[in-house]
């Protein structure tokens, strides 16, 4: 039975009793026949009438509340209950769904006004975005995948990753970098690949960067400043043979000669010299650089490689501190030349203050941490550390450092240098994966 229904028949029920009794009491009077007819029907009318009345207040709220339900449950948030107050329970109910409709409301405006930003920022973005979904259908593509497959977006939804030429990164591991040729450009590009749920279905995210242009502008900067640091080391050279080359020209042209213009001619030739040989040291150091071959991997005990290390320094002390038993996957060779690099560099810096070297290593995680600190004058300066061809010593040839940092990144480490926290000197500190082939 419909609750209408049921309040309908429990107000009967209640006002039976009461109903009875003034029947009754109306036939037992001594009333005419048409004043009990009157009242009677009164009777019977007020009690039907209070029924209704009570069905309706009662029902006619609660279908006011169905109806507001209905609208939240289809996405209408505007509308609201009417006499809705604290003074009854039904008018705090109301009170709750009028300000629950308010909350939805504004979370819906905030909502749009999220998403609209998002796809502005989606449609903007100078990276190509594409969304499959289980099937490998194509659900979102924004402007820059449109531009890279040279098509509008609506001639792209819904076709297979197949078609696109996409298929083969949405499998396996997808590759970082590539080189490949879309309709709409060339170049070398960044992929990543990430998994998602939308409505409980997979889903995956490709973005695709052009690299190209990046990789144009480091290339670009790259060659400013090894041009830069070249044309510095050769005029350091070239300046002082032209100018001694033009001295010794205008010696031989004299007539008649100086009487010690043989020892005049030795010395600008031992100059010339000298600046040529400087200048075959640098270029032999280039090569040295740029031919650094990929290491050959074999297992390294720390401790042993940092002890034969050490040991081959001996113009200062060197306290080596004893770590963990570690070994590493690495080229033993080339991190021996690392190793002699940041041990002469300590060694240096350790002289100019009469100071040692502490070298001593730990395992952080994955990796092994390395730690050469020495007790000279601290950097003055880090910006210019891994420059190649860069030094402040009057005899470096500016790589030590650089084919430090390659050689570590080679093996899948890292260098860094900076000044100690306590004392003076600086710290270089070596990270190395560990057990990595």
């Amino acid at each position: 039975m419909a609750l209408e229904r049921r309040i309908f028949w429990l107000v009967l029920v209640a006002g039976l009793p009461g109903s009875i009794t003034a029947l009754y009491l109306l036939g037992s009077g001594d009333f005419t026949a048409k004043v009990q007819w009157t009242f009677a029907l009164l009777i019977l009318g007020c009690w039907l009438g209070c029924a209704v009345v009570a069905r309706d207040r009662i029902a006619y709220p609660l279908q006011t509340l169905a109806n507001l339900l209905e609208a939240l449950r289809e996405g209408d948030y505007s509308l609201r209950g009417r006499h809705a107050g604290p003074d009854d329970a039904l008018g705090q109910v109301l009170l709750e769904v009028n300000a629950l409709s308010s909350t939805l409301q504004q979370q819906r405006f905030d909502a749009v006004d999220a998403t609209m930003l998002l796809s502005t920022v989606i449609e903007e973005i100078d990276v190509a975005l594409f969304a499959f979904d289980g099937d490998e259908h194509l659900q979102l593509v924004n402007r820059a995948g449109s531009r890279i497959l040279a098509q509008p977006v609506e001639r792209l939804l819904e076709r297979p990753a197949a078609e696109l030429g996409l298929a083969d990164w949405l499998s396996g591991a997808p590759p970082t970098t590539v080189q490949r040729t879309f309709p709409g450009g060339v170049g070398r590009w960044g992929v990543r690949r990430e998994s998602f749920r939308l409505e409980g279905r997979p889903h995956q995210l490709l973005v695709i960067t052009d690299l190209s242009r990046t990789l144009r502008e480091e290339e670009r900067q790259a060659w400013r400043r090894l041009i830069r640091v070249l044309s510095h080391e050769l005029n350091n050279s070239l300046t002082p043979i032209k100018s001694m080359a033009a001295t010794l020209q205008s010696l031989t042209a004299r007539d008649p000669r100086p009487e010690d213009w043989e020892d005049d001619l030795a010395q600008g030739l031992r100059i010339i010299a000298e600046r040529s040989e400087a200048l075959r040291r640098f270029i032999a150091s280039y090569s040295q650089l740029a031919r650094l071959p990929q290491p050959t991997l074999a297992p390294l005990e720390v401790g042993p490689w940092l002890r034969r290390g050490v040991s081959l320094e001996t113009r200062v002390p060197i306290r080596l501190e004893e770590g963990p038993a570690v070994t590493l996957q690495a080229d033993g060779d080339q991190l021996d030349q690392l190793l002699i690099n940041l041990l002469r560099n300590a060694a240096d810096a350790a002289l100019e203050t009469g100071g040692g070297v502490t070298v001593r290593w730990d395992r952080e995680g994955h990796q092994v941490a390395l730690r050469v600190l020495d007790e000279g004058p601290g950097l003055a300066s880090r910006d210019n550390l891994f420059v190649p061809f860069y030094s402040t010593k009057p005899e470096g040839t500016g790589i030590g450092l650089v084919l430090c940092r390659q050689i570590a990144e080679a093996h899948g480490g890292s260098l860094s240098l900076e000044n100690r926290g306590e004392g003076t000197g600086a710290v270089a500190c070596l990270r190395l994966p560990i057990g990595v082939a």
